[in-house]
């Protein structure tokens, strides 16, 4: 069945439990605009995005042209977006977020996102700018000082224009930092999550704080050895059902989920999830005891994710 399961958010806006992912959707820009409108017409009602992945324009297109195409309104989706590293200076996050918008071309933003707890030179012009021996270009003026780049997020609360404010990549030692300092604990928190990456303490310490957290790469990465996974297979089978699907109805047990795609059929399919048992769930949680993996690494040549810190 199509899954139509919401969260509630801590501060009473609701997010739906299944979006579609659009980041490495390919060159093709019409690509992912023609994935926006198959997901919206099968029932998706969130769309994820991010200025970094270089398509808002294209999924802004796909979600004006989707809505019409479905009879729906505006406000019967949920859109996020997120803010790149190379406007982590406060001074430059309003006009970010405007271009974003603009691109974006929706009316207002759901969910604007802190994409990384850092900040990388904006001097350059690139996305990923690098010093001459290849590491990660830090903004040595912030040095990752993310609390000055969330303190000029909260105000975009006071536009209108942004109806919830989140962080992405966010470890518990730097939301211990972040929450020193904020005024709006952040409503979201996407990090990569799948069976072998269930990050259980974070998950516990963001609900502990009233953090909703969403998985992305919930069915692993690329070249992933999860859609090979034996136990997910036989519970998959006995569903009769994908291993992508079992994934997505074990991962909206725990939060909201992003699954990329852009296959009108695993599209569909995605948001088509099943009823696991207990046994079922505790089956899957127990993979990362013999299969561990983060897929997503960059090397930012500062501690971002929990394990830099132990």
């Amino acid at each position: 069945m199509v899954c139509q399961k919401t969260f509630t958010l801590n501060n009473g806006n609701v997010i739906p439990a299944v979006a579609l992912g659009t980041w490495q959707s390919g060159e093709d820009q019409d690509v992912v605009y023609k994935a926006v409108k198959a997901a919206l017409a099968v029932g998706y009602r969130h769309i994820d995005t991010a200025m970094m992945y270089g398509n808002e324009a294209e999924v802004g297109r796909g979600i004006r042209d989707g809505l019409k195409e479905a009879g729906l309104k505006r406000e019967d989706i949920f859109v996020t977006t997120k803010l790149a590293t190379i406007h982590g200076r406060p001074s430059m996050v309003p006009k970010a977020f405007e271009d974003s918008l603009a691109r974006l071309d929706i009316g207002y933003i759901d969910l604007y996102m802190m994409h990384w707890p850092i900040a990388l030179n904006p001097a350059s012009g690139k996305l990923i700018p690098l010093k001459p021996d290849g590491s990660r270009d830090i903004d040595e003026e912030l040095d990752g000082k993310f609390e000055l780049t969330w303190g000029a997020m909260e105000k975009l609360l006071d536009t209108g224009k942004v109806k919830n404010i989140g962080v992405a990549n966010f470890s518990i030692p730097n939301l211990e930092r972040l929450l020193k300092t904020a005024k709006v604990v952040p409503a979201v928190n996407q990090v990569e999550l799948h069976p072998y990456l269930p990050q259980n303490k974070l998950l516990e310490y963001c609900k502990s704080k009233g953090i909703h957290c969403s998985a992305y790469s919930p069915l692993g990465s690329s070249n992933s050895t999860l859609l090979q996974n034996e136990t997910l297979a036989k519970i998959a089978k006995a569903h009769d059902t994908s291993i992508a699907q079992t994934l997505v109805s074990w991962g909206i047990t725990r939060g909201s989920v992003l699954p990329k795609s852009v296959n009108p059929e695993r599209i569909k399919s995605n948001i088509e999830t099943v009823e696991l048992t207990e046994q079922e769930i505790q089956e899957i949680n127990d993979i990362s005891k013999t299969n561990t993996k983060r897929f997503v690494r960059p090397n930012w040549g500062i501690p971002v994710f929990d394990e830099d810190f132990e």
